[in-house]
């Protein structure tokens, strides 16, 4: 069995800056819907920014309250993972605009897979993977 997640859903400080940074990531990215929250203008705006198969639902609200966790302590989602095909052409992509792997990210090292992790402009953590092997026993060598 393969799982295809359709989408998820995150809320954000910015819908803007989130489509710029997913938009560099997956150039066939687009918006496929965007409207209101429940509640009209004054509530928020939301967003579905992807392709044909998947999208993520980004969400704006006007009255916005600041993260209080800490990443990876808290419960909570700490980033996103996405396998990717070409690892040099995102990392190139990213780097034009401005965006830069993190000190956790591994793109050397590993015989079997590229990884690299961003910061978005809203402080969300992205993980990107490509891996070298079909062989699910290279792919899972941790």
């Amino acid at each position: 069995m393969r799982l295809l997640i359709e989408h998820a859903n995150i809320t954000v400080r910015s819908t803007e800056e989130a489509k710029r940074f997913l938009g560099n990531a997956f150039p066939d990215f687009q918006v496929r819907g965007e409207g209101f929250l429940h509640g009209g203008e004054s509530a928020g705006t939301w967003v579905h920014f992807g392709n044909d198969e998947t999208y993520l639902a980004l969400q704006q609200n006007r009255e916005h309250t600041e993260r209080s966790d800490v990443p990876y302590t808290n419960d909570g989602i700490n980033h996103l993972g996405f396998v990717i095909d070409d690892m040099d052409a995102l990392l190139s992509r990213m780097s034009a605009a401005g965006y830069h792997p993190t000190d956790a990210s591994a793109i050397e090292g590993h015989p079997y897979r590229k990884r690299a992790y961003f910061l978005d402009g809203n402080d969300f953590e992205w993980e990107f993977v490509e891996y070298l092997s079909s062989d699910p026993a290279e792919r899972n060598l941790y």
